[in-house]
């Protein structure tokens, strides 16, 4: 897709915006996740069921992910990512309104559905943009996604305690995110398909980079899924802390990939794709030793901070290795985004699963093997890395990309 004469100022701008557009998407999940309880109260399910509900929105999302490089081809990316996230922070509301188990499965479906979408065009736009700067910008991408995850749980947080009926709390939330992306989607890189460009199949399979990729991000998220939910249950359970420490442990967790995110950037540009991928699974795989040997409290959420360390950068780089690995970034990000989702849906029972077989330090063992992955494959990141430095270097050889 092309850009219709962009200048670096507004290519600089539209940075700022698909900034503020990752941070919109994270606080929406960060708004559902705090209230999950009150759904679940307000819907009658048993935990069971829950968890069965809770698998609806990977369902949804990697069903709909490949239809958004369609979308964008055919409205144009800043029309797509306008009605794609305002689809998405409206469904907010769908949860809490679901009665009961029939009607929460197919609200989590759309919910989820509209997440995938939304993801795929604002990464797709976020690679445009980084290939336009010629530097690295996906790890602060993906940071802004976190912070906002944190100030949508910090809200939601604050509305249960204050006992408020989540329908409500989700209508003003939806209201004013919503109203936040709109205007946020306003300076976004305008991109609009080339006259010879063929539109993307509405279902494909993703393309042989994208399952590479794909792969690392797998190895990432299944460390992450498995750190977030069960990080607080390994301290509570394995070592006998309290609930408050093991509670700390997951934030902590969940703050050190924020932080590393919004740091990252820099490190990516001065070492390399793939040098900072591999030093990233030696740092994971030490904090997964640490974890299964810790006898203390103390070791282990050091092991669970540096393993979040570890994974924050990958799947941003992998999204951006995807968006420069062929042809067609929405349709190579679309295929690194499902196998992730794949792998976030699998990893919190696959670690129980196994827990309840053998025990949770064999568990965060499998995770430190998957981490070492990290460090073994990066390689596959190198094709997008050349072509990021063929930007980054004008007076290079190699012609730069069409603008």
């Amino acid at each position: 897709m092309t850009g219709k004469g962009c200048t670096q100022r507004e290519v600089r701008r539209a940075r700022y915006a698909v900034a503020a557009v990752f941070a919109v998407h994270g606080a929406v999940t960060g708004s559902f996740a705090t209230r999950v309880p009150w759904i679940q109260d307000h819907s009658s399910v048993s935990a069971g069921q829950l968890g069965l509900a809770l698998a609806f929105p990977a369902l949804g999302a990697s069903l709909a992910m490949p239809l958004a490089g369609r979308i964008t081809h055919r409205f144009g990316a800043r029309t797509a990512l306008r009605g794609l996230l305002a689809l998405w922070t409206l469904s907010l509301v769908l949860p809490s309104l679901a009665p009961n188990l029939l009607t929460l499965c197919p609200a989590l479906f759309v919910y989820g559905a509209t997440a995938g979408m939304a993801d795929v065009a604002m990464n797709a736009l976020g690679v445009e943009v980084e290939n336009r700067l010629g530097r690295s910008i996906m790890s602060g991408l993906h940071g802004m996604w976190s912070a906002g995850a944190l100030l949508g749980s910090a809200a939601g947080t604050l509305a249960a305690h204050l006992g408020s009926d989540a329908r409500m709390h989700h209508v003003l939330a939806a209201a004013v995110l919503t109203v936040l992306g709109l205007v946020a989607c306003t300076w976004v890189l305008d991109l609009q398909p080339g006259e010879d460009e063929e539109p993307p199949p509405r279902f494909a399979l993703p393309p042989k980079s994208a399952l590479l990729i794909g792969a690392i991000g797998f190895c990432a998220v299944f460390a992450e899924g498995a750190s977030l939910d069960w990080s607080a249950v390994y301290l509570r359970h394995q070592l006998g802390t309290s609930a408050g420490l093991a509670a700390a442990c997951t934030t902590g967790f969940t703050l050190t990939m924020a932080v590393a995110r919004l740091a990252g950037d820099t490190v990516v540009d001065r070492f390399g794709s793939v040098r900072t991928v591999r030093a990233s699974g030696v740092l994971a795989v030490l904090g997964g030793l640490l974890i299964v040997s810790a006898g203390h409290p103390a070791v282990a959420m050091a092991g669970f901070a540096l393993m979040g360390l570890g994974i924050a950068v990958v799947v941003p780089l992998c999204f951006a290795a995807a968006g420069r690995s062929g042809p067609n970034p929405s349709q190579a990000i679309a295929g690194v985004a499902t196998i992730t989702y794949t792998s976030g849906l699998v990893a919190p029972s696959a670690i129980g699963g196994l827990a309840q077989a053998t025990s949770l330090v064999v568990s965060f063992g499998l995770v430190t093997v998957l981490a070492c992955g990290l460090a073994a494959f990066a390689g596959v990141l190198r094709a997008g890395e050349r072509d990021r430095l063929r930007i980054s270097r004008p007076d290079a050889a190699v012609p730069g990309p069409r603008s």
